[in-house]
C-alpha cells in the first residue's frame, strides 16, 4: 500500500512496517505547508492502520532527512510564532501509541532535528548530521525542552547555544542515536530493527514505550505506581498466557493483541 510517488509525503507498508517519507529532495526535504500536512495525515494513517506495527520516518534522497522549516515560505508569510501544531511532535500534539523510528539519511537540522528527536528510536547513516540551528537565523526551538532528558544537559546546552551541527558518530556517542550504519545499509538496518519490534507482543511493546518516559514526568514512586497500572492489562491479556505456552511447546507465539 503506497501513496503517489510524487506526493510531498509518501506512505508505504513493508512487512508490518510503515515508511513515512518526506519527498522534497530538491529542497532538502524542508517542511513546507504541504509536507507538514502530509506528515500529520501519514501519522494518522499509521495510527489507524492495524497492519502497521512500527512507523519509520525518513527523507527522500541521500542529502537530507529534513533540513528544517522552509525559510523562503516563512519569509513570504512573515511567520512569527509557530503554533504548537505547526509540525507533528509525537506525544505532544499527536498521540502515537505504537513505536516510531527515525531513519536519518542526511542532515537533520532545526525542524528535522525535531522530527528525529520526537521518534522513539533513531538509526543514522554515517553521513548524517544533526543540528539545532535556530540561533543562527534568529528563530526559536521551544520543542527542544525534552532534549536534556535525552542527552546530557551540558551537551544539550552546547548544541542549542552554538547552533553547530554534530556528526552521526557524536550523536551516537551522546545517546541521541541508537545505531550508525553505512548510508547504503540504512533502509535494510532500519527495516530489520522495526521487524524485530513488530515480531514482539504488541501489548507489551506499547506498555514498554509508555514506561520509558514516566520518570521524565513523575517522581519515582509515582512512576512505579503508574507503571504497575500500565502493565496490569498486559499481565491479564491472552498474550501473556500465549508467550509461556509457545515457549513450552517450542513454537513461535501467535499474538492476538488482547
Amino acid at each position: 500500500m503506497t501513496t503517489s510517488l510524487d506526493a510531498p509525503v509518501t506512505y508505504e507498508l513493508r512487512n508490518r512496517v510503515a515508511w513515512l517519507t518526506i519527498n522534497r529532495p530538491e529542497r532538502r526535504n524542508a517542511l513546507s505547508r504541504d509536507v507538514r500536512e502530509g506528515l500529520f495525515a501519514g501519522v494518522r494513517r499509521f495510527n489507524e492502520d492495524d497492519d502497521a506495527k512500527v512507523l519509520v520516518l525518513t527523507g527522500a534522497g541521500d542529502r537530507a532527512f529534513c533540513a528544517g522549516g522552509d525559510l523562503k515560505e516563512m519569509a513570504d508569510t512573515a511567520l512569527r510564532v509557530p503554533p504548537p501544531d505547526f509540525v507533528p511532535q509525537f506525544g505532544r500534539n499527536i498521540e502515537v501509541a505504537k513505536p516510531t523510528i527515525a531513519a536519518v539519511n542526511g542532515v537533520a537540522y532545526a525542524g528535522g532535528f525535531l522530527l528525529a528527536q520526537t521518534c522513539d528510536l533513531c538509526v543514522a547513516a554515517d553521513t548524517a548530521r544533526f543540528g539545532i540551528t535556530e540561533v543562527k537565523v534568529g528563530r526559536g526551538a521551544p520543542w527542544a525542552a525534552p532534549l536534556s532528558w535525552l542527552i546530557p544537559p551540558r551537551v544539550a546546552m552546547q548544541i542549542l547555544l552554538t547552533g553547530d551541527p554534530i556528526d552521526a558518530r557524536r550523536a551516537h556517542e551522546i545517546g541521541l542515536v541508537n545505531e550508525v550504519v553505512p548510508s547504503t545499509d540504512l533502509v535494510a538496518a532500519t527495516q530489520a530493527l522495526a521487524e524485530r519490534i513488530a515480531a514482539n507482543a504488541p501489548l507489551s511493546v506499547r506498555a514498554a514505550k509508555r514506561t520509558v518516559g514516566l520518570v521524565a514526568r513523575r517522581a519515582l514512586d509515582e512512576a512505579f505506581a503508574e507503571a504497575e497500572r500500565i502493565w496490569e492489562p498486559v499481565y491479564l491479556s491472552d498474550d501473556a498466557q500465549e508467550g509461556p505456552a509457545a515457549f513450552r511447546d517450542k513454537r513461535a507465539p501467535r499474538w492476538k493483541g488482547r
